[in-house]
């Protein structure tokens, strides 16, 4: 099999300054892209900047024999996002790979989980994916190509002190899709990864984490053990590069095992007669929630069609939400 490189191509990588961000910013650049490592170097809550983070991570890159700049833009605003795209363009002229990995958390639940909990985890990890994405996506329809990673997570399942961050993390598979249609005509696609790896996000026991990138020294590195970020790293490269096969679909990675995630919707029940009632739902209670024979829609439309299919050809095709 022919390697996979990256060669001539250029990649941002936000929140690459640690753990699993770094990781997928040294694999890309040792398969020959140069990248452009993102950082702001906040806290795990979003607290704070620090450029450290953003300069060793490049550092690192450069001394191993690959090409990176450090970049540190707070990319959940759009002033931060555009200067992010602006300097990748003014040091490297283009941008193929966008992979939005920069996030945070601020563990709570209902009823600890405010407004404003909400407000900072949608600003960073949809916000911040969404602002890097439209300040790149003008570039990339221009050249007619471009391969954008979205971090979604396992999160979305659910946890009881989770609340906002699975809400955001759920919402970045909504823009992924959406995207998808966007991206399809201009030779753009748009996936999401799920990682699996011990971080400081994720609970990581390291104090280091908050203060050095030297905390992270390991990530990245397979010798770390069983969930290093380094294990999330290929399946990511693969969504970038210019062979991956998909767009619109999610999956998870990490210690070993590579899997995909899928939204579908069961065949159901259809009522014969017009007007079902409540007593008719739970009859069938059973068929509604029988998985054999579910489907997975790859748009909106394709979800309609099969699920208003009993309606067609005689009935009217609805209309998109």
């Amino acid at each position: 099999m022919n390697e996979h490189r990256f060669d001539g191509r250029v990649a941002v990588v936000t929140g690459a300054g640690r753990g699993i961000g770094r990781a997928h910013a040294r694999l890309l650049a040792a398969r020959g892209a140069s990248v452009v490592v993102n950082d702001l170097g906040g806290s795990i809550a979003g607290d704070g900047a620090d450029a450290l983070p953003a300069s060793a991570a490049a550092a690192e890159i450069v001394a191993a024999g690959g090409t990176a700049i450090a970049e540190t833009s707070d990319v959940s605003t759009t002033e931060g996002a555009q200067a992010l795209v602006d300097a990748t363009l003014e040091r490297f002229g283009r941008i193929d790979v966008l992979v939005n990995n920069a996030g945070i958390i601020r563990w709570a639940a209902v009823p600890d989980a405010d407004a404003d909990n909400l407000a900072q985890h949608l600003a960073v990890h949809v916000g911040g994916s969404f602002n890097t994405t439209r300040a790149a996506w003008p570039h990339m329809v221009a050249q007619r190509y471009g391969r954008i990673v979205m971090t979604t997570s396992s999160g979305i399942f659910g946890l009881p002190a989770n609340l906002s961050y699975a809400a955001a993390k759920a919402a970045v598979i909504g823009l992924t899709r959406s995207l998808t249609c966007a991206g399809a005509s201009h030779g753009i696609t748009i996936n999401a990864i799920a990682p699996a790896a011990m971080t400081r996000m994720a609970g990581r026991a390291s104090h280091h984490n908050d203060e050095s990138p030297d905390g992270d020294s390991s990530d990245g590195d397979r010798s770390a053990g069983p969930m290093s970020p380094g294990l999330v790293a290929p399946m990511v490269a693969f969504l970038a590069h210019e062979t991956c096969p998909v767009s619109g679909e999610i999956y998870t990675a990490g210690a070993g095992r590579f899997a995909r995630i899928f939204i579908a919707s069961t065949e159901g029940y259809v009522h014969p007669s017009p007007d079902p009632t409540i007593e008719d739902v739970v009859r069938n209670w059973a068929t509604i929630n029988d998985e054999t024979g579910y489907h997975v829609p790859a748009d909106l439309i394709a979800w309609s069609d099969a699920f208003m299919a009993h309606l067609l050809p005689s009935g009217p095709r609805p209309a998109a939400p």
